[in-house]
């Protein structure tokens, strides 16, 4: 009930430069939604269809990796204290205020689940299926992974129309930005790898 399938359809946008996917979205500091305050979103499609981020900075409260893995029927409860050091390492975020209720996993390119998994870019791949979660329970499945629940959805030209009222700042993504960075830093590395000295960004940049 967590983890659904998902669409097989990709969006057209990232190839021609036009659209932002398989890249970062930061914050500006005037942010008015309370929801993406100091949000670091990794963009897992864009398009003239609206657009689909994951939050890669928000810990989940409460919620272990073992915990779910138990409640989804993947191992049994008695099971989680012996699970693999690569599962252990999976972090729980809450990935945006869309469908909380289900699963992405956003991951390294080493794994790949045939009609499943969805190439991204730069090496990162996003797949919602509980194949995956049974593979790191199992001691494989991708080398590098976190666990989202819910996700940052857009309209058709929303995503256009914050930018342009400076709601969101963008960056190329890494590997080491999304994955192996404490939630707690992802904010001021997205702000430096952009260029920009957090200390030196006033909340009403940008405006009139």
């Amino acid at each position: 009930m967590w983890i659904g399938r998902e669409s097989r359809e990709r969006s057209g946008g990232g190839s021609d430069g036009a659209y932002l996917e398989g890249q970062m979205l930061v914050a500006m500091p005037g942010m008015r939604d309370e929801r993406f305050a100091r949000a670091v979103i990794y963009l897992c499609a864009h398009s003239p269809e609206g657009a689909m981020g994951i939050i890669v900075n928000q810990p989940a409260p409460n919620i272990k990796f073992s915990d779910l893995l138990v409640q989804l029927d993947v191992i049994p409860q008695e099971d989680r204290i012996h699970l693999p050091q690569r599962a252990g390492g999976v972090k729980v975020l809450k990935g945006g205020p869309v469908e909380t209720g289900r699963g992405f996993v956003l991951h390294s390119s080493d794994f790949f689940i045939e009609d499943s998994t969805l190439p991204i870019d730069d090496g990162i791949c996003l797949t919602a299926t509980l194949d995956i979660l049974r593979a790191i329970a199992a001691g494989g499945g991708p080398a590098s992974a976190l666990l989202a629940l819910g996700y940052a959805g857009w309209a058709p030209g929303q995503l256009e129309n914050e930018i342009q009222q400076n709601g969101w700042l963008h960056c190329p993504a890494d590997q080491t930005l999304v994955f192996e960075a404490e939630a707690s830093v992802k904010y001021d590395l997205a702000l430096r790898k952009i260029g920009i000295d957090p200390g030196m960004l006033s909340p009403e940049a940008g405006h009139a």
